[in-house]
């Protein structure tokens, strides 16, 4: 969370490192505006509260893909004007601005800077203090720290668009919008390093724009439109399944964030759980730690661990974003867990084991295990025999730099990766810390392939030892 005060104004980030998200909260004299919110609203209305000021606007920089918006419950318990850049196809009542329209903020103004290319109505919200001077730059897909949002999502939904179109609309916006603006304006993006919305994201969350007109290759002075096209263009891979899904939801509505939460908060003893897991097919997902997980955990059940890029991985994997599903949890993470489903849309949490997993064991119910080896003991079994290694990192990792004899199967791309693993012969599974391979290994397990045998500390553990023939090639789309 990051925070700034000038004069009477303030401006607030509101980082969640699990999305790469950034929202924010603006105010001045006592009237406030939210940008891209969160599906919880909660934090926005307490902050505005404690500081007596009313949330008079929400601003959204476009019709987001990986996440679903808070924009909806944010209006209904506040009235606040829901604003979105022009060609914006709302199904709710919105303001659909046009093109350098201005928004009073208190003493403040922001100013709309339709920046079509990552979307058609993806707009940028340009602040201007009270003095009239050009402060901040809410840039959202359109300019990342280090990159630029990437031009083929909105095609994903709107077939008529290309990515070249896309693309060649992003160097307009940034040539024309953007890059004449000040040096010293302060850039606050919607994502940071992290996010499929782009390729080649800096962990910063911040930076000035004359600071990135220097680093970014987006902004290169010189760079012609087909060269930028290139550039952009080069090394995207297929997003999630879900943010199509998402995009809809944005435009279309959704149910309440307070209704998803009343479905899924509802206890559910072992015997209930067993039973409503057979009842309704839903998926059962272990948010426990992966090496904890690994010792012992319910039949069947995928472990997606909640201390990592839990929702993220939720959407790349579960297809139907209307499964059913039901929640293994620490005690006391059951509201997180449904809370972060929720954020990418996945609402129909239908229950969580009550007393976590200590009371399914205590009840006596059948469990199951995975194997694990260290990487030394992994180089012994090396030395001995020829062994199958199965490396679960995306491919732009595996390039960079892998175990000589591994195969790459990404869990980004889990039903095209199963294919490289032979049911019958044991696999040794690893990613690069140890999160991706539990989950690899526990969905395949699920599916009945029973001789994978985990990596404790994925590559970082592999290379560490120095036992390992490595690679060091890499690969030229990670240059960007």
């Amino acid at each position: 969370m990051q925070q700034s005060n000038l004069a009477k104004m303030i401006t607030e980030q509101i980082y969640t490192g699990c999305l790469a998200h950034g929202a924010y909260y603006i105010e001045s004299n006592g009237e406030a505006a939210i940008i891209d919110p969160l599906r919880e609203v909660e934090p926005y209305i307490k902050k505005a509260t404690e500081n007596n000021a009313v949330i008079k606007y929400i601003f959204e920089t476009h019709f987001h893909a990986d996440f679903v918006s808070g924009h909806l419950d944010l209006r209904k318990k506040t009235g606040a004007a829901i604003v979105y850049g022009p060609d914006a196809a709302c199904q709710f009542d919105c303001i659909s601005a046009v093109d350098n329209q201005e928004f009073k903020l208190g003493e403040i103004t922001i100013r709309v800077l339709h920046t079509p290319g990552h979307t058609m109505e993806s707009s940028c919200f340009l602040l201007i203090d009270e003095t009239g001077k050009e402060k901040a730059l809410f840039s959202g897909d359109t300019l990342f720290i280090g990159d630029v949002g990437r031009p083929d999502l909105a095609q994903k939904v709107k077939a008529e668009l290309t990515e070249d179109m896309l693309a060649g609309l992003l160097y307009d916006s940034l040539r024309n919008k953007i890059m004449p603006l000040a040096n010293d304006i302060i850039v606050y993006p919607a994502h940071g390093a992290g996010s499929a919305c782009g390729k080649n994201m800096s962990k910063e969350t911040t930076d000035t724009l004359g600071n990135q007109k220097k680093v970014n290759y987006a902004l290169r002075q010189d760079m012609t439109r087909e060269e930028f096209k290139e550039a952009v263009l080069t090394g995207l891979v297929a997003p999630p399944s879900y943010f199509p899904l998402n995009v809809l939801m944005n435009i279309q509505g959704y149910d309440s964030i307070d209704t998803v939460l009343q479905r899924g908060k509802h206890a559910l003893s072992p015997n209930a759980f067993e039973a409503a897991a057979e009842e309704t097919d839903a998926i059962v997902i272990d948010t426990r730690d992966p090496q904890l997980f690994a010792k012992a955990f319910i039949p069947n059940s995928v472990n997606i661990g909640i201390d990592g890029n839990f929702a993220t991985w939720v959407g790349t994997l579960i297809t139907d974003i209307k499964h059913k599903i039901l929640l293994v949890t620490e005690e006391g993470r059951e509201e997180e867990a449904i809370t972060r489903l929720a954020r990418v849309g996945y609402d129909f949490c239908i229950g969580y084991l009550e007393g976590g997993f200590n009371a399914w064991q205590n009840a006596g119910k059948q469990v199951d295990c995975i194997k694990s080896v260290t990487a030394n003991e992994l180089a012994d079994k090396m030395a001995q025999n020829s062994i199958h290694i199965i490396d679960v990192r995306k491919k732009s990792e595996y390039d960079s730099e892998h175990i000589l004899e591994a195969v790459n199967a990404p869990l980004d791309f889990m039903n095209d990766s199963m294919t490289k693993v032979n049911k019958n012969e044991t696999a040794y599974i690893h990613c690069a810390g140890g999160y991706r391979s539990m989950i690899f290994i526990s969905i395949l397990k699920a599916r009945g392939f029973n001789n994978l045998t985990d990596v404790k500390g994925g590559f970082k553990a592999i290379k560490e030892s120095n036992q390992f023939r490595i690679t060091d090639y890499v690969c030229p789309s990670t240059m960007l």
